[in-house]
């Protein structure tokens, strides 16, 4: 994790989920549909959003036997210049010129990536000059066996990344995660004491453990650590091999539901307002009531 300076004043901002529908296997369709969806975004609500979000996996067919056939180079590292014009990925080109296109934030959900010969689960973050700011390498594979229902083993084919990854923009410190990340309090835990006033993980639960813990696992990040929290998933499509549970939600630090869709392709927008997490931390006070002298700050663990 990249250590970084007094988080951002915290100020409202408009947050935009794309629930991508039609996701299949020609890759130059999903990055067009995505590019028009992004625009969707900024043209469809009252406000012009801030910051869009799209969903785990959108250039590509859910799967672990999917993600090496799809899997494209970014070669960005952490702390270096990058230049976008040379990357050698059709995804990260088309959303950098998507993002300074519409002058917004954009979370470019995740795609496969291909480094050092290992395929990661990887989401890509830009500006809104379309530069690419940071990205976060899934930490967490879904390795998963429930009888009966779904098994699914992400490391068959995939890597898991190894740090935990923020930005800051303008109106909000952000941290990222990916899906199974949620299940694992420490990533937000850490994130949050790192100075991250909203977290957000573009998802893709399936039918099985979306109606279980998808709403659920939300509110409580959320609520723990008093901060926003959002997951992006794709739309749900029957005739895929991976049905997405969809539900994508933003929930305020209070564990309110600040917007949900349904299952199908839908666009939601949220309003996030910072005196609700000021309220919540002062009126329940948890951040400075932790008692460090009888369990240990796991934020302070990190070399």
């Amino acid at each position: 994790m990249s250590l970084l300076s007094k988080a951002p004043s915290f100020r409202s901002f408009t947050l935009a989920l794309i629930q991508l529908g039609g996701i299949g296997p020609d890759k130059p369709k999903n990055l067009q549909h995505a590019r028009e969806m992004i625009r969707q975004a900024v043209t469809g609500h009252t406000k012009k959003p801030d910051l869009i979000v799209l969903p785990e996996c959108f250039n590509s067919p859910y799967g672990h036997v999917h993600f090496p056939v799809y899997a494209e180079n970014i070669g960005y590292t952490h702390g270096k210049p990058y230049d976008v014009s040379q990357s050698q990925s059709e995804s990260v080109k088309m959303l950098s010129e998507a993002a300074k296109e519409a002058d917004i934030w954009l979370i470019g959900g995740s795609i496969p990536e291909l480094a050092d010969g290992k395929v990661y689960n990887t989401c890509t973050v830009y500006n809104p000059k379309g530069e690419l700011v940071t990205i976060h390498r899934k930490v967490h594979l879904f390795d998963i066996d429930i009888p009966g229902k779904i098994t699914f083993k992400e490391s068959e084919t995939l890597t898991g990344g190894t740090s935990i990854n923020m930005f800051d923009t303008d109106f909000a410190r952000i941290g990222l995660g990916i899906c199974y990340d949620v299940r694992f309090p420490e990533l937000t835990m850490i994130a949050a004491r790192q100075g991250c006033q909203v977290l957000i993980y573009p998802g893709a639960f399936n039918t099985t453990t979306g109606p279980l813990h998808w709403e659920l696992l939300q509110r409580s990040r959320a609520v723990d650590n008093q901060v926003f929290f959002s997951m992006c998933s794709p739309a749900r499509d029957l005739t895929a091999g991976y049905h997405a549970w969809g539900h994508s939600m933003a929930v305020d630090p209070m564990g309110k539901i600040l917007g949900e869709a349904a299952e199908g392709e839908e666009i939601v927008y949220a309003d996030v307002d910072p005196t609700v997490l000021e309220n919540a931390r002062s009126g329940i006070p948890v951040t400075v009531q932790r008692r460090f002298d009888v369990y240990p700050d796991v934020s302070k663990l990190l070399s």
